[in-house]
């Protein structure tokens, strides 16, 4: 039985936020609390399911892992949890054996892709970049389908800007991964 997110006053677990359900939007816990957000729009959802279409014909020609959807949750912190839902991400075969058959797996994956919605604020945007990285994700890629720019967010530091004709590169995640913005934005 689902229990109403209205009536939630304390902190919430990672292990509580399935039986949470508010019909209609998505859910991640932040730091024990509940985030409530409408579903992500169409050309969100297109672009999602291009991405991980392009890097998944790549990691599953390699044997590399495995790839998640949308809005699959990962719990990067504990006590308060955390569990964040990129909207695609790559997780290697040293440790695609620690997923559970339910629930969260205990870990951020390797490679995280988040895409910008037009009403995402940046503040929020940069939060969750910090988060990813802070729970040990190698490469965090933050597509922005409206600017039709990306910014590739590396563990070591390293910051690229990529405009719609530049590549966004796998290295050192996906060895020999390689497409252009544009291509993943059509």
């Amino acid at each position: 039985m689902a229990m109403p997110a209205q009536s939630i006053s304390q902190l919430v677990t990672a292990e509580e936020l399935p039986r949470l359900h508010v019909p209609g939007k998505t859910e991640e816990l932040v730091r024990g609390h509940l985030v409530v957000r409408e579903p992500p729009g169409t050309r969100h959802g297109a672009v999602a399911a291009r991405l991980t279409y392009l890097i998944a014909d790549h990691v599953y020609r390699h044997d590399l892992g495995v790839m998640c959807s949308q809005d699959t949750g990962f719990k990067i912190e504990s006590n308060p949890d955390t569990v964040r839902a990129p909207d695609v991400a790559f997780v290697s075969h040293a440790r695609a054996g620690q997923i559970p058959a339910r629930g969260y797996a205990p870990f951020a994956p390797d490679l995280v892709v988040e895409i910008v919605s037009p009403d995402d604020r940046p503040g929020e945007g940069l939060a969750k970049v910090g988060q990813w990285l802070d729970a040990g994700v190698t490469l965090v890629w933050v597509i922005d389908p409206l600017r039709r720019e990306a910014r590739a967010y590396g563990s070591d530091g390293a910051l690229t800007l990529v405009s719609a004709e530049g590549e966004l590169r796998g290295e050192p995640v996906l060895p020999g991964f390689v497409f252009t913005l544009a291509d993943a934005l059509r």
